[in-house]
């Protein structure tokens, strides 16, 4: 049973009412990639600095949730959630804070640019500490978690918004790697790429409750402009490309054998893909999907962190 919309009796709490703004259930995606990043420099015999592992994880959820206040305070300028009859909540449709009186534009937009603001003095002393390269990957994660939602730019209505969501995500775990590894290397993005992939999957399905009011307010996402029967195949290209990706990265050597545990919660997605062809024109049965969508991302995510975290040990 999905959990009841939010309202001003249930957040009378100010710090309550602001860390649940920010969708921390949603936060786990941006952990689980972390944890790849540290794992992949693991991997290559890099000692763990334990202070800049724990920065990096810290205010990279910081930025993941400034990025999902600050899609809430376009969404509800740009009539998308208000007008989102359809939705899915808490999965799709957005936090709903404003909608419901939780939290005013004002608020929200203040709070999101405060959180992505913070993140700033953070990157400045990991880079101080690792290597400046750092510096170019947090600015285009920042321009990333701003762009995908705000004019001009408005990526997510653009049609391009998994493009992004995958190279947001693929910077989490290069960037967290880079932090600890003080220069740039493949090994990090070899790994991280399925699972951004997988990421870009979990916005691709919520796609299709939302696109009744996304078609409205002028958002024109991928499921808008192709419609829901021939955008459920896109669905099944990111998936595939996601274990194809890791399946050949083994095959080629550029991942440890023990990486093939990634491919086991393709079982999840397999069972996702079948809701979705089945009930593209039906997105009120989609709830089981995407909870098996989000369950696959972040166990292949935390499966490959475990697989390449021991391949030095061995």
């Amino acid at each position: 049973m999905n959990p009841p919309e939010p309202n001003r009796q249930r957040f009378g709490n100010p710090f309550v009412k602001y860390f649940a703004a920010t969708r921390p259930a949603f936060l786990s995606v941006t952990l689980v990639g972390t944890l790849i990043g540290l794992a992949t420099a693991s991997a290559d015999g890099l000692t763990i600095n334990g202070v800049k592992a724990l920065l990096t994880v810290l205010f990279a959820l910081v930025a993941h949730a400034g990025a999902n206040v600050v899609n809430d305070y376009y969404d509800a300028l740009n009539g998308a959630d208000a007008n989102n009859q359809t939705r899915l909540f808490p999965f799709t449709g957005g936090s709903r804070f404003i909608q419901n009186g939780v939290l005013t534009l004002r608020e929200t937009r203040r709070f999101g640019y405060a959180l992505l603001g913070a993140v700033i003095p953070a990157g400045l002393w990991l880079t101080a500490h690792s290597a400046g390269g750092l510096l170019l990957i947090g600015l285009i994660g920042l321009l990333m978690a701003w762009a995908y939602s705000a004019p001009p730019l408005q990526l997510m209505a653009r049609g391009v918004g998994e493009g992004a969501i995958t190279g947001g995500w693929l910077l989490v775990v290069l960037g967290t790697d880079f932090v600890q590894r003080g220069e740039f290397s493949s090994h990090p993005l070899v790994a991280g790429f399925p699972f951004a992939l997988l990421v870009a999957a979990i916005l691709y399905l919520n796609q299709f409750p939302d696109a009744l009011a996304d078609a409205a307010s002028g958002k024109r996402t991928l499921v808008v402009l192709l419609g829901p029967q021939k955008a459920r195949w896109g669905y099944i290209v990111l998936i595939s490309a996601a274990y194809l990706w890791l399946a050949f990265s083994v095959v080629l050597g550029a991942l440890p054998p023990s990486c093939v545990a990634g491919l086991l919660p393709a079982v999840w997605s397999v069972k996702a893909s079948r809701r979705l062809l089945a009930e593209a024109d039906n997105p009120a049965r989609l709830t089981p999907a995407i909870k098996e969508t989000i369950a696959a991302a972040n166990i292949h995510g935390i499966f490959i962190s475990i697989a390449l975290a021991l391949t030095h040990r061995v």
